[in-house]
């Protein structure tokens, strides 16, 4: 009789540890999953940023050549002539109609 209480003992402190290691292995799993997760949503976030750096580099070589432009004397007098019709001297503006 001892030897049965004693294999019924055995086996309900089994199972409870078999239990127990299910439990722990499904919180590492989860805890892998929710890395995995992160990881993902983080490298997403990257090509965000990587995409938006290209942008604004871009951008600023706009920006940069403008500014050179802008500092060349030559360069101010043909923007002026050419966008807000200013004149040279003695010169004279037409407005030509346009084709549009």
């Amino acid at each position: 009789m001892a030897v049965k209480r004693k294999k019924k003992k055995q086996s309900i402190i089994s199972k409870l540890i078999s239990i127990v290691l299910i439990l722990a292995a499904i919180v590492v799993l989860s805890n892998v999953l929710k890395k995995i997760y992160n990881m993902f949503v983080l490298q997403q976030q990257a090509k965000l940023v990587e995409a938006e750096l290209e942008r604004l580099k871009e951008e600023n070589a706009t920006l940069t050549s403008t500014k050179e432009k802008l500092e060349d004397p030559e360069y101010i007098q043909t923007y002026a002539r050419g966008e807000y019709m200013f004149s040279k001297g003695d010169e004279k503006v037409f407005y030509l109609p346009s084709e549009d």
